[in-house]
């Protein structure tokens, strides 16, 4: 990944944080530690290539959708 790849997919990390704040009514720092907890940051990063391709706030609807996922799997 270039050097302007990885800054571009800080900025989705940062969007996503921000735009999962603003939906759960919570801080940035909560939504923050609550994705990192989960890697979301990391899940983020690895699908940049196609995340980038999309609307920049497309990425919080692709949170969501990771996260239900990950519950889905728990609860069987």
């Amino acid at each position: 990944m270039s050097e302007q790849d990885i800054n571009d997919a800080n900025l989705l990390v940062v969007i996503a944080v921000d735009g999962y704040a603003r939906r759960h009514h919570v801080s940035a720092s909560e939504a923050y530690g609550y994705l990192s907890s989960k890697a979301i940051p990391q899940v983020i990063r690895e699908n940049y290539a196609t995340l980038h391709m999309q609307d920049p706030f497309e990425v919080v609807d692709f949170v969501e959708d990771v996260l239900k996922r990950e519950t889905e799997v728990i609860n069987g």
